[in-house]
């Protein structure tokens, strides 16, 4: 299974590793600074899951889950296609 593509559903700016967003206390968090696409917008401080989340970009906010991208799947003639350029090693 392929990882999705993340990136702001509004502006499509995508998050670099370094990025972090803060489980804000005026929220009723516990002021973690975190990359929150590693924990699946769940705080690695205390355990809460955002349910939205601000881009860095734009400022606007998004439901998490609108964040990842899946690929679409391949259909059964294009996986045939790329099995028949891989080589089959003896």
């Amino acid at each position: 299974m392929r990882e999705p593509e993340i990136y702001c559903p509004q502006c499509t700016w995508r998050p670099l590793g370094t990025s972090r967003w803060l489980c804000t206390p005026k929220m009723g968090g516990c002021g973690t600074n975190w990359n929150t696409f590693w924990t699946g917008g769940v705080c690695p401080g205390c355990g809460y899951r955002w349910e939205i989340t601000a881009c860095h970009a734009c400022r606007k906010f998004s439901l998490h889950r609108d964040w990842y991208h899946w690929p679409e799947p391949a259909t059964h003639s294009e996986q045939h296609e790329r099995e028949a350029e891989e080589p089959v090693s003896r």
